[in-house]
């Protein structure tokens, strides 16, 4: 189960209540601050506006490639380890806004952890250190440290145990 806050509203879909819920300049500062980040190629450049204009918690040399694309409405909500890649067109939410409520969650990426291209990792969810996640893949459950996952919905491949199985009988 995903670790996220439920927030019932009334009337209009949630969606429709968002400046209720976040105010509307927040959202337009952080928009331009993702759209500047998600074209410029200087990895550097990227964790400063990420941490300095967003409040992301970013570890040193983890590395954010082209069109990575973080939550436009809560990206303080987001925490990713050391040494970590998140790959090409990799959507990070933490919010989402259903008909009849909209939910929050913290998103916590460990150490050295690969995220393949195309995936998108839903609120309150934690992936473990060492992680692989595979290309286009969608995180709805928490990643073990070490497991490589995959698909669409999420399945383990293998956990780190099995891997070290694999490699102790070649």
């Amino acid at each position: 189960m995903r670790r996220t806050e439920r927030y019932p509203v009334e009337g209009a879909n949630s969606l429709w209540h968002i400046y209720k819920t976040v105010p509307f300049w927040k959202v337009a500062k952080n928009f331009l601050v993702i759209q500047t980040a998600r074209y410029t190629p200087f990895l550097p450049m990227k964790n400063w506006l990420f941490r300095h204009f967003l409040g992301m918690k970013i570890g040193k040399h983890s590395s954010f490639a082209l069109m990575v694309m973080p939550d436009v409405m809560f990206p303080e909500r987001i925490q990713v380890g050391e040494n970590t890649v998140i790959g090409y067109n990799t959507t990070i939410l933490a919010h989402e806004y259903l008909i009849e409520e909209y939910r929050l969650g913290d998103v916590s990426i460990g150490d050295r952890v690969m995220i393949g291209a195309n995936s998108t990792i839903l609120p309150g969810i934690k992936i473990g250190d060492g992680a692989i996640v595979s290309a286009a893949t969608l995180v709805h459950k928490d990643v073990p440290a070490g497991a490589f996952v995959g698909g669409n919905p999420m399945k383990i491949i293998y956990t780190a145990e099995e891997m070290g199985d694999r490699q102790a009988k070649s």
